[in-house]
C-alpha cells in the first residue's frame, strides 16, 4: 500500500481489543502504534473507559493526542489532562431512564460517571480496583449537582444482553443504550452520543474521511466505530453481534491483533 493510501486515523477501542486480558499494552502491540505514528497516523483511543482510565494506558502505549471516552460523552486531551468537550445526559432525562430501569429490572443498582469521579447509590456493588479513589457512595444519584457524563445500571440476575432488551424501547429518544462487556452493566448517555458519531465529528474537524480511518473494537458499543471506518477490524474475541456484523476480523486481543494489521499497514 503507498503511503498516500494509510489511514491517517487509527482509531481502537481498548479493553478487550488494544489491551491484554491483564490489562497492559504488549510490547509488540506499542511498537506497531510508534510504527503508525511515525507514518503520519493519528491514534485515538475510542473507549467506554473515562479519562483516569486512559492516562496509564496511553503512556504504556507511548501514545499522545487526544482520546474519545466515556462512548463518546467526552474527548480528553492526553497531553494536558483536560476533557475538551463533553456531552452529558439531561437530569430531567437522566431521572425518567432511572424509573424505567426500576420498573423493568427490578433491584437494579444505579451509579453515575461524571468524567472525574462515580457516585454510587447503595445498590451498585461494581468497583474497579484501579477507580477505587474516585467511588463516592450517595443517596440518589439524580440529587447531585454533577454531570451526568453516563449513567450505570448493575443487575445480578441479566446479563447485559437481557438488560438492554427489556429497557431499550421504553427510553428510546431519552438516551443512547449500549454495553461494553462486564456483566449484567448497562451504560447509559445523552440521545445521539456514541463513540461513532464523536470520531466522526473529530474526523471532520482533521479533514478526514471515514475511508481513512482503520477501526478496531469488540463489543456492541465499538459496532457503529467499526461500521463508520473506511476499514474496520473485529477482534477475534468479539461479541456475537460483533462478528456477525463486521466482515473484516483480526486475530484476538491476547495474540495482538490490532497490531497484526497495523504491521501489514504500516510496516
Amino acid at each position: 500500500m503507498s503511503t498516500s493510501t494509510l489511514p491517517r486515523i487509527v482509531a481502537t477501542d481498548l479493553d478487550g481489543t488494544l489491551l491484554t486480558s491483564d490489562g497492559t499494552v504488549s510490547p509488540r502491540t506499542r511498537k506497531a502504534l510508534q510504527a503508525a505514528q511515525a507514518a503520519g497516523a493519528e491514534i485515538v483511543f475510542v473507549t467506554a473507559r473515562a479519562p483516569r482510565g486512559v492516562r496509564d494506558i496511553a503512556e504504556q502505549a507511548g501514545v499522545t493526542g487526544t482520546a474519545i471516552c466515556s462512548n463518546g460523552a467526552i474527548v480528553y486531551d492526553l497531553a494536558t489532562d483536560e476533557i475538551t468537550a463533553s456531552a452529558p445526559l439531561d437530569r430531567v432525562a437522566a431521572r425518567q431512564v432511572g424509573s424505567a430501569l426500576a420498573a423493568a429490572l427490578p433491584g437494579v443498582g444505579l451509579a453515575v460517571e461524571t468524567g472525574r469521579a462515580v457516585l454510587t447509590e447503595r445498590g451498585y456493588t461494581r468497583r474497579v480496583s484501579h477507580d477505587l479513589a474516585y467511588y463516592r457512595e450517595v443517596g440518589s444519584v439524580f440529587d447531585e449537582d454533577e454531570p451526568i457524563v453516563k449513567l450505570l445500571a448493575l443487575s445480578s440476575a441479566h446479563t447485559a444482553d437481557e438488560m438492554v432488551t427489556a429497557v431499550l424501547a421504553t427510553v428510546e429518544g431519552l438516551a443512547e443504550v449500549t454495553h461494553s462487556g462486564v456483566p449484567g452493566l448497562l451504560e447509559i448517555s445523552a440521545p445521539g452520543v456514541t463513540k461513532a458519531g464523536t470520531l466522526a465529528r473529530l474526523c471532520g474537524e482533521r479533514g478526514v474521511t471515514a475511508g481513512e480511518v482503520v477501526a478496531f473494537g469488540d463489543m456492541p458499543n465499538d459496532l457503529a466505530v467499526l461500521a463508520y471506518a473506511g476499514a474496520g477490524y473485529a477482534m477475534a474475541n468479539a461479541h456475537h453481534l460483533v462478528l456477525a456484523a463486521i466482515e473484516r476480523r483480526t486475530s484476538s486481543n491476547d495474540e495482538d491483533g490490532v497490531a497484526a494489521v497495523l504491521e501489514d499497514l504500516y510496516g
